[in-house]
């Protein structure tokens, strides 16, 4: 009887005609790591017999359908595979933890923790929480600090702010006055019957209705 052939649910079979390779990754981090290609000596064979029976006809040519077959229907069922599988799962374990925890299958590197003997999940590196916390806690306070200040003392809130200077069209940045041009980022007009203010364009006074 066969021997049974490991395997894990956190790879991706990456074989092809020429071969066999497979791809494992860690189920926290997401880093992964590649078996050694594995070429398939006998799909070589397949491939002359393939070529010469396409050049001899006959024979040779249903026999080089034959393997075409082969391939197609014991590709991702053949001992071969079973073999090269199983030379994966050994070469890439010591990579990787299988977590006692949550039972996935961790990098050894960057996701677990040696000291306890699970991954950093279930049983996470006090150093990190700590720096982790302190972190959260000095964003939340710098928010905190932030909605206390009264960040409006020097912006003029009676001026209707404007995005463009109305007398070279370039951008503005606030204040009262063009940075470009200098000129005024709020220009009106005085009625010259009651002196009250209107806006640039105005035709009329709003006040004692003097044309403009």
């Amino acid at each position: 009887m066969a021997d049974a052939v490991p395997f894990t649910d956190n790879f991706s079979d990456l074989s092809n005609t020429q071969g066999y390779q497979f791809e494992f990754r860690c189920e926290r981090c997401g880093n992964g790591f590649r078996s050694a290609f594995q070429r398939d000596t006998a799909e070589t064979g397949r491939s002359v017999l393939r070529a010469v029976g396409s050049f001899f006809g006959g024979k040779l040519q249903d026999l080089s359908y034959s393997a075409d077959q082969w391939r197609y229907n014991q590709a991702t069922n053949s001992a071969a595979k079973d073999k090269a599988l199983t030379a994966a799962v050994q070469e890439i374990t010591p990579s990787f933890r299988q977590c006692r925890g949550c039972s996935d299958w961790m990098c050894s590197d960057q996701c677990w923790n040696e000291e306890i003997g699970q991954c950093l999940r279930c049983s996470p590196s006090v150093a990190e929480e700590v720096s982790r916390a302190q972190a959260s806690a000095q964003r939340d306070q710098i928010w905190d600090k932030a909605r206390t200040k009264d960040w409006t003392q020097d912006v003029d809130l009676d001026t209707r702010a404007k995005l463009t200077c109305p007398s070279c069209g370039v951008k503005a940045d606030g204040g009262k006055f063009c940075a470009s041009c200098g000129g005024s980022l709020a220009p009106v007009v005085h009625c010259t019957e009651c002196g009250s203010q209107s806006k640039v364009g105005a035709m009329f006074c709003g006040d004692c209705g003097t044309r403009l």
